[in-house]
């Protein structure tokens, strides 16, 4: 906010929105939310771990009774994960190296949920036409 000059390289999604950006009250919040995620991360952390236990939870309660359909649900966001872990691999800040890891390992978990669900049904249905 102190330093116009350094706006033209932290304030990507503002310039985006609304082009150059002349004064500290044109600065987007979601800029606002880019740095304190790379230079003071602590609550960007909790609200990205409280949003991913949201949409897990969210996606078990709408597909409760499908649980194939779950499992696809949870590779999908395994996978989106992934991606996002991907973007910010190389990030020179502590905050992106956080995040880094926090998607890495919620994707993994999800991945790893989901096989297990799926080989859960599998092994489910497979009893039922044994018996």
């Amino acid at each position: 906010m102190d330093h116009p000059s350094e706006w033209k390289y932290s304030t990507p999604f503002s310039q985006f929105l609304y082009g150059e950006v002349n004064s500290n009250s044109a600065i987007s919040q979601l800029d606002f939310f880019i740095y304190a995620a790379k230079f003071q991360p602590t609550f960007p952390v909790i609200m990205v771990i409280s949003s991913l236990y949201l949409l897990i939870l969210i996606g078990y309660h709408l597909l409760k009774k499908q649980h194939k359909r779950f499992a696809y649900y949870l590779s999908f966001l395994g996978g989106v994960l992934f991606l996002l872990s991907y973007f910010i691999f190389n990030s020179p800040t502590f905050g992106g190296q956080i995040f880094f890891y926090i998607w890495l390992v919620s994707g993994v978990l999800c991945i790893v949920n989901a096989v297990i669900t799926y080989f859960q049904i599998l092994n489910h249905n497979t009893n039922e036409i044994t018996n």
